[in-house]
């Protein structure tokens, strides 16, 4: 069996400008270059996995049905931009501020690698050949935990926000390159 690699994505400020929440096709703007970047991807036969974590869902300000709807939206939106997406998984829980069903600690929810091992699984991936693109820390640190071998801390220019001394401090130790532009995160051939 043929392993493929994959590129995992977070989506709130990678995929989409993260203006809180957003789940609605009205409040999403693309990040500059998302298009590109899942297109090459698509060039170099990579799976194009998005890994999400969904509190909103948690904390009651949208339902599951609402970010499926959403989602297909956006799939749609990629495809007629000729990029395709594979999958988009998504924690909905969170474990202080989770209502109902969704109050729990969970091995979804990044930095947990929950999603990243359900994608290998389903889609025979080689994390090692893998590249991960994630604005957080612990987008990353799920990625570690999942075994991929590609690391990027996306910083848009286009948000008031730079790295952090400690979030250089971390990437370094964990080796994850910086990048402030999504042109700049390499994926390697296979």
């Amino acid at each position: 069996m043929t392993l493929t690699p994959a590129l995992f994505l977070d989506r709130d400020g990678v995929i989409n400008i993260d203006k809180g929440y957003v789940h609605q096709a009205a409040e999403c703007e693309f990040v500059e270059g998302i298009f590109d970047l899942v297109k090459r991807a698509n060039s170099l036969d990579y799976k194009v996995i998005v890994v999400t974590n969904q509190a909103g869902i948690a904390r009651g300000y949208y339902t599951e049905a609402q970010f499926l709807d959403f989602s297909a939206w956006m799939k749609n939106e990629f495809s007629r931009n000729q990029a395709h997406i594979d999958e988009i998984y998504f924690c909905p829980h969170h474990p202080v501020h989770g209502l109902g069903e969704y109050h729990t600690e969970c091995d979804c929810r990044k930095p947990a690698p929950g999603m990243f091992l359900k994608a290998q699984a389903a889609f025979n991936i080689d994390m090692q050949a893998s590249v991960m693109v994630g604005d957080n820390i612990s987008d990353l640190e799920a990625a570690i935990a999942a075994g991929v071998g590609h690391l990027n801390l996306f910083i848009s220019n286009r948000i008031d926000r730079t790295i952090t001394g400690i979030e250089q401090v971390q990437a370094k130790e964990l080796q994850i390159k910086a990048v402030t532009s999504l042109s700049e995160v390499t994926l390697p051939s296979i």
